[in-house]
């Protein structure tokens, strides 16, 4: 589904922390994101922020995906294991939707298909149809 990864492309913030959205499709998205020195926090890990701006991506995505606009309305992550260096997945499945809310679990993992952190998230489905639907 190309035209939700050019919309996407549009995510300045994404774009500013070097997130890549890989594919998308109706309900599922998959992005990477390949750390850098600015993406670690003192302790020489990567930061919580910037694994929660991978999954939030991947959602953002997933979730947009079926031609309207969708925000987030609560979203939660737990974080299972460090990472330190390499390129973090995330992968976006719908777990539920309705006309007017849906549900998302975000698998985020290392090169090594490790398990770093679980991300679940709703959001509110608006009537605004997006530019690519």
């Amino acid at each position: 589904m190309e035209q939700i990864r050019e919309f996407f492309k549009k995510d300045r913030f994404a774009e500013w922390v070097g997130i890549e959205l890989l594919e998308a499709s109706p309900g599922f998205a998959r992005a990477k994101m390949e750390i850098r020195n600015h993406h670690l926090n003192g302790l020489d890990m990567v930061h919580g922020a910037a694994i929660f701006s991978l999954a939030d991506l991947a959602f953002a995505a997933a979730s947009n995906s079926h031609g309207n606009a969708a925000v987030a309305i609560n979203v939660n992550i737990s974080y299972l294991k460090a990472a330190f260096a390499g390129t973090l997945f995330a992968e976006a499945a719908q777990v539920s939707r309705n006309p007017k809310l849906a549900s998302y679990t975000v698998r985020i993992t290392n090169e090594k298909d490790e398990l770093l952190a679980v991300f679940q998230g709703m959001v509110y489905i608006k009537k605004d149809k997006l530019d690519f639907a």
